[in-house]
C-alpha cells in the first residue's frame, strides 16, 4: 500500500482539472476514517465577500467522497446521495479547514461528519454526506 503523503500527492493530482482544483481544495491527509482539507475563503464567495455556503457544501462533498472511496476499496465508485450543512459563522479572509470523520462504513452506504473552521479554529459549518457504494464499471 501506498505511504499517505504519497496517497495525499496522488490525490491532489489525480484533481486537476476538475472543481476541487478550481476551488483551491488542498487535501492534507486522507485514510478511509478521516479526510482533512484546507480551501481559500479568496475566490470562493458570495456577493458580500463572505465563504459562499455552496462552497462550504463542495468542500465537504469533495473530502467525504475522498474518504468514502478509500472506504470502499478498489473496484468501487462512490457518489453522493444525501448533503446537509449548518452553516455557523461567515469567513471572510484566509483559509478554512474541513475535517472529514467516517460515522458508518458499510458495503452499500458511507457516512461522514464534516467540520469545517476558520483560521483561528471557530466552527464555520458543520455538514453530514451519505454516498452510496457501487461497483465500478
Amino acid at each position: 500500500m501506498t505511504n499517505p503523503e504519497d496517497l495525499v500527492a496522488s490525490m491532489n493530482e489525480a484533481g486537476k482539472g476538475h472543481l476541487h482544483e478550481r476551488m483551491g481544495i488542498e487535501i492534507l491527509e486522507a485514510s478511509a476514517e478521516r479526510v482533512v482539507a484546507r480551501m481559500p475563503v479568496k475566490g470562493n464567495t458570495q456577493p458580500y465577500g463572505l465563504l459562499h455556503g455552496g462552497a462550504s457544501c463542495v468542500l465537504a462533498e469533495t473530502i467525504g467522497s475522498t474518504g468514502a472511496a478509500l472506504h470502499a476499496g478498489p473496484g468501487k465508485m462512490v457518489v453522493g446521495i444525501e448533503i446537509n450543512a449548518t452553516h455557523h459563522r461567515s469567513a471572510t479572509s484566509g483559509d478554512v479547514t474541513a475535517v472529514a470523520t467516517r460515522v458508518h462504513g458499510g458495503r452499500t452506504l458511507a457516512t461522514y461528519v464534516i467540520e469545517i473552521a476558520d483560521e483561528e479554529g471557530r466552527a464555520v459549518c458543520t455538514a453530514r454526506l451519505t454516498c452510496l457504494i457501487r461497483d465500478a464499471s
